[in-house]
């Protein structure tokens, strides 16, 4: 075990990832949360890696850039997307998990391990630069160390209104109305789909644009300064008569078998619905679901009586409404090396939705390389960077100050972003059948990160990368 302790702030995704790799490098770790002590605007428990928006990390499928960055979290023991596939629920060609679980069982993991000393308070300030520390505190950093991280970079932080779905009980749907399938029949039918007719739509989306908002502080309707990813419906519906049609509540591929033969075009063409709204279970039972799509700033009272509008949720019970809230990240490419280091001072790593990486995965891989570096750092032992053909090495260039030395357009404007093919090297020999490609660039990643594995785990007295979780 080595003497020196690394600090982790935060213990939401990134953070929760960091301190398992460090300690699990036999490096104590001191992992600071301020929750329950002090809550946020979007949290509701003092659990470590609280899901707050979807219960999705995306697609499962490695030739998708989501499922390939899962695949890569895998091949290096990453804590987060292990407890992900042991509290998986049914989600079509996603990985979704029971949220509830998921942190029950990261809290209980971490909580345990004999190197890792949990304590409950709000940091105020960073630790001076003799302490390794990583700076994990996500989107929702409290405001006074959010203006201690602005005052040592001297960068404004950046920031975006982003939102999560309301969530209602199962047992309440109309089950004559609501029918189970998955689009495209992709993997189990696990999703619940209400269906609208045109005149249905057009009155929900005429009532959806009029509704009265939640008043949202420090918020500027000229700026449109929402995250384009994490859309609220209303704002969706705004954009054109069709666009909800065409976003999240297209009915293409969805069928029920009720309605006759799918393969009978003049029928499915005739009977398809004009919309549809699609429910992903919470929970294994489907006790609970979540509204696919449907982040929102209505105010509650009118997201009771809107989403009712919409067949088969006439009598909907809400668990949780749907809420938005103000996130804040950092001008990471100005500030971070592709270590995840500060260029000013290497003794701090940043990791998570804090750098500008939208996702969950994203964020555990953020977490994934912060800890491996600091559990280096306190080795005495240089920091390592992934290779540029893997998703994670991409996304970590992306936000990193290697962006400004392979990108020539430095003047725009940095926004988070989430898993990519768009950011991955092109390949040596073009391949224009993209199925083909993006499992190219799978195979590439593979390849790739066999090799530096084995460099790291040099790197290491021990493999602290193969430790299984109990």
């Amino acid at each position: 075990m080595i003497d020196k302790e690394v600090i982790v702030i935060g213990a939401g995704l990134a953070g929760s990832e960091a301190a398992w790799q460090v300690a699990n490098a036999g490096i104590p770790v001191k992992l600071v949360e301020m929750r329950p002590f002090k809550s946020t605007p979007a949290h509701h428990t003092g659990e470590f890696g609280e899901l707050v928006c979807s219960n999705s990390f995306g697609a499962l499928s490695s030739d998708r850039a989501a499922g390939l960055l899962q695949k890569e979290l895998r091949f290096f023991n990453s804590l987060i997307v292990q407890t992900a596939d042991k509290f998986s629920v049914p989600a079509g060609g996603a990985l979704a998990v029971d949220r509830s679980k998921f942190s029950n069982a990261l809290t209980e993991e971490l909580s345990n391990h004999p190197l890792i000393e949990i304590k409950r308070f709000e940091q105020l300030d960073l630790p001076d630069k003799d302490n390794i520390t990583i700076l994990a505190t996500g989107p929702l950093t409290s405001d006074e160390l959010a203006n201690k991280i602005q005052l040592f970079t001297g960068i404004g932080a950046c920031h975006f209104f982003d939102a999560a779905s309301p969530i209602i009980y199962g047992d309440t749907l109309d089950k004559e109305i609501v029918f189970k399938a998955s689009r495209y029949d992709k993997g189990d039918p696990a999703y619940l789909n209400c269906p609208l007719d045109k005149n249905e739509y057009i009155n929900f989306r005429n009532e959806l644009i009029q509704g009265e908002q939640a008043n949202l502080k420090d918020f500027d309707k000229e700026s449109s300064n929402f995250f384009e990813a994490c859309l609220p419906i209303e704002e969706i519906a705004r954009r054109g008569v069709d666009t909800m049609r065409y976003g999240p509540l297209k009915s293409i591929g969805l069928w029920n078998p009720k309605w006759g033969d799918l393969f009978d075009r003049e029928n499915r063409l005739k009977k398809r619905p004009h919309a549809i709204v699609q429910l992903r279970m919470e929970d294994l039972e489907g006790k609970l679901l979540n509204m696919v799509g449907f982040q929102t700033n209505l105010k509650w009272s009118e997201q009771k009586r809107i989403f009712r509008m919409i067949p088969g949720l006439e009598k909907a019970e809400f668990v949780r409404f749907g809420v938005m809230h103000r996130n804040t990240f950092l001008e990471s490419p100005k500030l971070l090396l592709p270590t995840l280091q500060f260029i000013k001072r290497e003794t701090l790593l940043a990791a998570g939705q804090i750098t500008g990486t939208e996702g969950y995965a994203p964020a555990a891989a953020g977490g994934l390389l912060a800890g491996i570096n600091a559990s280096l750092l306190a080795m005495s032992k240089n920091p390592v960077t992934f290779p540029d053909e893997s998703m994670i090495g991409s996304l970590i260039n992306f936000i990193s100050n290697r962006n400004q030395i392979l990108s020539n357009q430095k003047k725009n404007k940095f926004q988070p972003m989430p898993a990519s093919f768009g950011l991955v090297p092109e390949l040596t020999k073009r391949i224009k059948d993209k199925k083909l490609r993006y499992k190219a660039y799978q195979e590439r990643s593979t390849e790739a990160l066999k090799g530096f594995k084995k460099i790291l785990d040099s790197s290491f007295e021990k493999d602290h990368l193969i430790i299984k979780i109990n």
